[in-house]
């Protein structure tokens, strides 16, 4: 494959990940600044905020159901045709949310008919990961699959990283004015991010992997029922997996902005340029764990990062507790940009091998959505819900952070690390 074919496929990649988690990660912030205000309005401040938050979770719970749909177009029709409907669902529905009347406007159909533009944000985002992630790793050359595999994941930050600048830009506004529209104007610009990753796409063949199975004639009619029947082990093992990744990445870049503001006084300025600057280094970290996986191998990283995790949840908390701007940036830094990267590096690459090509999409988008619904989109939630019953000590939602640690390395474990074999024979080994 020609190198200008190749470069086109893995911004096609990057560049729809980057929108869908751009579109994500908007409102997780959104929601802990504005949206209990305007949309969950209660006389209770703190009911508001979990309202709020459990409006982002409740995304978290419809993306497998998303995942289900497109992956099963995906395995049933190919992966570029599904990423196309992926970025177009998503894109109009945050489109759609910058335009949305507030309840003091509408009353309670304000919520109502923000909730309906998070589930449908949220069938979005569901089937576009696997799609992004499946067009970088199987065009890619068996010796740079780890390198190719971590380039959607850059998405992630990347997309987020959009966000919080198109944030950090509109809160320099007064506040009324930031209240009012500014927080409007990046979920409107989001139109035009989606319009250039689609056009992006447009010039991609279908992959290598997918075009096999065609000729093979082994397209399966059900691919949920064949993964469900004949890959249950290795969806448990994705979702295991997944849960380190996810969960103390929301601690660490939703929950603490409404954390460091409420409970300990950081101005909201100071709280998202240190998570902007941890994702920044962890944006350059992410290809570079990607491509030492291919070197030393995928499990060797992962198990690294998940220990890494597990030691540092107690110093993370301790250092927030200093009051000290100097300390939040560095605390921010150590676990977003530094301990997290070689986790999320390897996560995809990692799924992408113990399925066969054949339910590859239905089997990753499984493990991966149903470990966000149990993990990430409830982190905000239960940190938050923690803080309130314990008094506002961080030493439980630590704890959380390591059970996840724990919970992810029994996953882990029993799976053989493929990085030395071809993508389409790894399978015939299975997982467990």
């Amino acid at each position: 494959m020609e190198k200008k074919q190749m470069r086109r496929v893995l911004i096609a990649s990057l560049v729809g990940s980057s929108i869908e988690w751009f579109d994500y990660f908007l409102y997780g912030t959104v929601a802990a600044l504005v949206f209990n205000q305007l949309f969950f309005v209660n006389e209770d401040p703190t009911i508001g905020l979990l309202l709020s938050y459990a409006s982002f979770a409740l995304a978290f719970f419809i993306r497998p159901f998303g995942g289900v749909i497109f992956s099963h177009i995906g395995d049933r029709i190919g992966r570029k045709k599904t990423l196309v409907l992926t970025l177009s669902l998503m894109g109009i529905a945050t489109f759609g949310m910058g335009l949305l009347p507030t309840y003091q406007a509408v009353g309670i159909w304000a919520p109502i008919l923000l909730i309906t533009l998070r589930l449908v944000q949220g069938l979005g985002i569901g089937g576009e990961w696997g799609g992004a992630l499946l067009l970088a790793v199987e065009y890619a050359p068996d010796e740079k699959r780890g390198l190719f595999g971590a380039i959607p994941q850059m998405g992630v930050t990347i997309g987020m990283l959009l966000g919080t600048i198109a944030l950090s830009i509109m809160t320099l506004l007064p506040e009324n004015a930031f209240m009012t529209w500014g927080w409007r104007v990046p979920f409107i610009i989001s139109a035009l991010l989606v319009i250039f990753g689609l056009w992006i796409r447009k010039g991609i063949d279908e992959t290598p992997s997918f075009k096999k199975v065609q000729e093979s004639g082994e397209v399966p009619k059900l691919p949920i029922i064949e993964t469900l029947k004949n890959y249950w082990r290795e969806v448990i093992i994705a979702v295991g997996a997944k849960v380190v990744e996810t969960a103390p990445f929301y601690i660490f870049s939703t929950f603490v902005v409404s954390y460091a503001t409420s409970n300990l006084g950081f101005s909201r300025t100071a709280t998202l340029t240190a998570v902007m600057i941890a994702t920044v280094i962890t944006t350059i970290l992410i290809p570079i764990m990607g491509n030492l996986s291919d070197k030393i191998g995928r499990k060797k990283l992962y198990i690294f990062g998940t220990i890494g995790m597990a030691i540092f949840a107690f110093p993370y908390f301790w250092m927030l507790q200093q009051k000290s701007v100097l300390l939040l940036m560095i605390a921010t830094v150590i676990g977003l940009g530094i301990i997290w990267a070689p986790i999320t590096a390897v996560l995809g690459t990692m799924f992408s091998e113990i399925f066969d090509a054949k339910i590859r999409y239905t089997g990753i988008t499984l493990g991966y959505q149903i470990g966000a619904a149990l993990a990430g989109g409830t982190a905000p939630l239960v940190a938050t819900a923690l803080l309130s019953k314990f008094n506002n000590s961080y030493v439980p939602v630590a704890i959380y952070i390591i059970f996840t640690a724990v919970l992810s390395l029994a996953a882990i474990w029993a799976v053989k690390d493929r990085s030395n074999q071809k993508l389409d024979e790894s399978y015939n080994s299975k997982a467990m």
